[in-house]
């Protein structure tokens, strides 16, 4: 990426599109942020609002966060508000470094986009003309074409290789998590807290469901993103190109005609059919419990 935005400083058109690909991504990342401070936040504000009193640990259960035991006992309120702001900053570091990690995809994927969009650009604006000097540009902007090419195929495998894993862990346990957190939403309606249990269900229910889909979405607009090179090296003006151009801009075509894919594990294709089904599965899952 330093190397992407060094060489698009000389560059306008190349500029232009890495610095709006980078806003994007930054308030995706913003809107990832705030989400996961909200859910965490909703999680706790009734443990945080409760009046508890501590000194009659005999009758009254104390609530936290999760599900935990204290190996000594809490008498004082300072101990007891102690112990939730500890829980809730643990809670809120693991739900950023979740939203970190959903981050980084979305704007490695933004960023390969946009150098996608410069190749299509330099690829529609290739001027062909009889003059030789013009033919030798030409010769010269196919070859930093095919380089730039390269670049992103080596930046899509690199977010392969990082994401592949990670997203088979997610899609694994998102699947199961969905099904559960639906199946917490459709038995806490009717119940005596059921206004505090959809709360805390639905907004984690939402996050659960946002994880998997933008790793869907990555993988869908990165796989149409790398067709559309193909179609703007077709488009383009090969026809008034010297042969030895235009046989070059064919290796850009039947490159671009094995779209860049993200997999989950290598075994699943990230796309947006795949978010479908995750969601049937854990409907089926859903359903499975809902009948027991």
């Amino acid at each position: 990426m330093q190397e992407d935005w060094s060489d698009c400083a000389n560059n306008d058109i190349s500029l232009r599109e890495t610095a709006s690909k980078a806003k994007i991504s930054e308030r995706i990342t913003n809107l990832i942020l705030i989400l996961h401070t909200m859910t965490v936040s909703g999680h706790g504000i009734g443990v945080i609002l409760a009046n508890v009193d501590v000194t009659d640990n005999t009758t009254t259960e104390l609530r936290f966060f999760t599900k935990i035991e204290i190996p000594f006992d809490i008498n004082t309120q300072r101990t007891y508000r102690c112990i939730l702001i500890t829980e809730f900053f643990f809670l809120m570091m693991w739900s950023w470094s979740s939203g970190a990690i959903n981050s980084l995809l979305i704007i490695l994927t933004f960023h390969t986009a946009g150098q996608i969009d410069i190749v299509r650009y330099w690829l529609t604006h290739l001027v062909c003309s009889k003059n030789e000097s013009k033919d030798e540009s030409v010769s010269i902007a196919a070859t930093k074409i095919i380089y730039k090419h390269k670049k992103i195929i080596r930046l899509s495998e690199y977010i392969e290789s990082l994401f592949t894993y990670i997203a088979l862990v997610l899609f694994v346990s998102n699947s199961v998590m969905i099904c559960l957190l639906a199946f917490l939403v459709v038995t806490a309606i009717g119940s005596s807290n059921a206004s505090e249990q959809l709360v805390k269900s639905f907004l984690f229910y939402f996050i659960t469901n946002l994880e998997a889909y933008i790793f869907c979405y990555a993988g869908e607009y990165l796989k149409n993103k790398s067709k559309e090179i193909g179609f703007a090296a077709y488009n383009s003006a090969w026809y008034d190109m010297k042969s030895k151009d235009s046989r070059v801009l064919l290796f850009v075509i039947l490159r671009s005609q094995k779209p860049l894919t993200l997999t989950a594990g290598k075994m699943m294709e990230l796309s947006l059919q795949s978010f479908t089904s995750i969601m049937n599965t854990s409907g089926s899952y859903l359903s499975v419990l809902l009948a027991m």
